[in-house]
């Protein structure tokens, strides 16, 4: 059977709805019957094509209600991280490849406009959707499109994020027309709502109370009773009496933005007359929509962090398939918690800092067993490093364990708030290189150049795990001065990955295989490649020496010096955009000592990466030890010609 016969056969609503138009000829009384297809047919996809399940369950309702009511993609819809946005994915012409979901070649991942109309701006970090929607919609009103609507859909745990609040502040004083969802299904941002409470909600939503207040205003202006200096005074006054009679109060109507809320965000028929009564307000808008992660599925409603993205499972039983790990190698992010809870045994000093990957990073090891040494500080990268630094002037030692594409956002925090007072921070960036089916906005191609670029700063790459321990245990023993180690997404190599941690000389790497050839340098789990490419070769007669360089910055000049002495060609090899990395770093040593030899730097090329395996990414970004073995190859045959 065919998937669209498949789908004819057991999903009969959707399979009639190829767009949004499709969908606004169903009655309203049918979209609660949408909404469990589009559950079940997200569990049916995702039980053999692993993705982010909880969030996008439970926002089922809020994206058939948006397209059944919005004239998309005209009107503009923003999803912040897009962890909830499969559903919206499905409705918009994308239901018949949502298999090739996540896979090269296939759809994103996340929102992506470069694959659909739909897709209004691109997702993938947290916080930024009130941020671009607000930027659209004071672009409708610049370009005299004042029909157009804007609607940013961000989560409870995305709002926490500075940039979502920068964003409300600016919403709260330009001129838009701006509607907010929040979607809550976690964090109680107000108290429960009584019965007083409710009723206020049902009349400040309605349309004839909206009128009622608008032609208020109206007349008010009209007779010169009230300007538009004071629309803002109006505003406060209604929501100052709007509290006392609820008494509830919240930071929203604090910044003059109208809230309306909370309600029942999996009652589909409420939330299109909701969104259909206050569309065409003017002005900022909020409107709070309670939830719940994993809506519709009992697993996910149980544990709904382990089903944010639960791999492959049995849609019937909910039993998720686990791959054996008995006698196999760890993951990297594991081996990093263990040994950080065994530094912290021996240091009282050791904090942990995390924003909002505790089990992600492997800190909810130690936040098991030190947990007022741990720190999960939410969705703000920026803070955790800030915050890193405070401890760290006071004398603690902090380990920051943030994926490599989120710690992006903290940038100027690392130069400025740690890097320049030289505080001793160590920064564990998890996920870095090529990270699979997460795609363009989650590979952590970039940690390596910036962080070089950064005076004082210590980069490191260990290659297996023996070496991230021992980074782990130098960094701990550091005097002074930000210390960063990068490691992979899954596992390692090593099943007696428990070595006895010893301190690294700063700078120095190791040589890992002789030979009179070629040398090949290569930083971080990449080398595994290269071990396999120079197995190869040695086969076929060619021998290649292997320099693990450990260290990015300071780099190894002892090996340098000893490579540009005994080889004319020299071939460097890392998991990380070109320019600025390894092979920027050895061309400008060789280049300063004026040396002559034949040199090529394999690395990510100048372009952003999408999503597929990691075998798949790194032969498409000739990573690969056969693409290695190549051009060793083409090298020596260059050298001869």
């Amino acid at each position: 059977m065919s998937t669209k016969e498949y789908i004819q056969e057991h999903f009969p609503l959707l399979a009639k709805i190829d767009s949004p138009a499709d969908l606004k000829k169903l009655s309203v009384d049918e979209l609660p019957a949408v909404c469990d297809e589009l559950r079940k047919f997200i569990v049916h996809e995702l039980s053999e094509n692993p993705g982010h399940f909880a969030s996008s369950m439970g926002a089922v309702e809020i994206a058939v209600a948006l397209h059944y009511v919005f004239n998309t993609p005209d009107d503009r819809l923003v999803w912040d991280v897009g962890h909830q946005a499969y559903p919206h994915k499905i409705l918009t012409g994308r239901r018949d490849r949502f298999s090739t979901n996540r896979k090269m070649g296939g759809l994103s991942g996340f929102p992506n406009p470069s694959e659909s109309e739909y897709d209004t701006f691109q997702a993938g970090h947290a916080s930024n959707s009130i941020s671009a929607a607000l930027g659209m919609s004071i672009a409708s009103e610049l370009q005299a499109n004042p029909d157009r609507r804007v609607v940013a859909v961000i989560g409870d745990a995305s709002i926490s994020g500075g940039l979502a609040f920068e964003g409300i502040n600016n919403a709260s004083i330009h001129k838009n027309n701006l509607l907010i969802v929040l979607n809550d299904n976690d964090m109680s941002i107000d108290r429960p709502v009584g019965a007083l409470g409710e009723y206020m909600t049902k009349l400040s939503t309605s349309k004839s109370y909206n009128d009622f207040r608008y032609k208020t205003y109206q007349f008010m202006r009209k007779h010169h009773i009230i300007g538009d200096s004071g629309k803002g005074v109006v505003l406060r006054f209604n929501n100052a009496m709007k509290s006392l009679l609820t008494g509830q109060q919240n930071i929203f109507e604090g910044l003059n933005i109208r809230y309306f809320g909370p309600f029942d965000g999996h009652d589909v028929k409420k939330l299109v007359k909701t969104f259909r009564d206050i569309k065409d307000m003017t002005g900022p808008k909020l409107i709070h929509l309670h939830t719940v992660k994993g809506k519709g599925y009992e697993p996910a409603e149980k544990d709904p962090t382990t089903w944010h993205a639960p791999g492959k499972f049995d849609e019937d039983t909910g039993e998720r398939i686990k791959g054996g790990s008995a006698g196999k190698p760890l993951k990297f992010q594991d081996v990093f918690g263990k040994t950080l809870v065994e530094l912290a045994k021996d240091d009282q000093n050791i904090v942990a800092i995390t924003a909002a990957m505790p089990s992600g990073t492997s800190v909810s090891m130690m936040q098991a067993e030190f947990p007022r040494r741990t720190f999960d500080v939410g969705i703000s990268e920026g803070h955790a490093v800030t915050f890193a630094g405070g401890l760290a002037r006071e004398g603690l030692r902090p380990f920051v364990a943030i994926y490599s594409a989120f710690i992006q956002r903290a940038y100027d925090s690392i130069i400025n708030d740690v890097s320049i007072a030289r505080l001793p921070v160590t920064f564990c960036l998890d996920r870095a290189g090529l990270v699979g089916e997460d795609g363009v906005t989650h590979h952590g191609l970039f940690d390596l150049a910036f962080m070089r670029a950064i005076p004082g700063m210590t980069v490191t790459a260990p290659m297996d795990e023996h070496t991230l321990r021992n980074l782990m245990y130098t960094a701990q023993r550091r005097v002074e001065g930000p210390f960063s180690i990068r490691y992979p997404r899954g596992t390692g190599k090593l099943v007696d990955w428990h070595n006895e941690m010893l301190e690294l000389s700063l700078g120095k790497g190791r040589k890992l295989r002789d030979g009179n050839d070629v040398a090949i340098l290569s930083l971080g789990t990449i080398g595994t490649n290269v071990q396999e490419a120079c197995e190869s070769l040695h086969e076929q007669g060619i021998e290649v020496a292997h320099y693990d360089m450990i260290f990015l910055k300071p780099i190894d000049e002892e090996i340098l010096q000893e490579v540009a002495q005994r080889y004319s060609k020299i071939v460097t090899v890392e998991e990380g955009v070109l320019k600025g990395g390894l092979g920027s770093a050895v061309a400008e040593w060789l280049m300063a000592h004026g040396c002559n030899v034949e040199f090529v730097s394999m690395g990510i090329d100048d372009m952003f990466v999408d999503q597929g395996t990691i075998k798949q990414l790194q032969e498409m970004c000739h990573l690969d030890a056969a693409y290695i073995e190549q051009q060793v190859k083409q090298l020596l045959n260059k050298s001869e010609s």
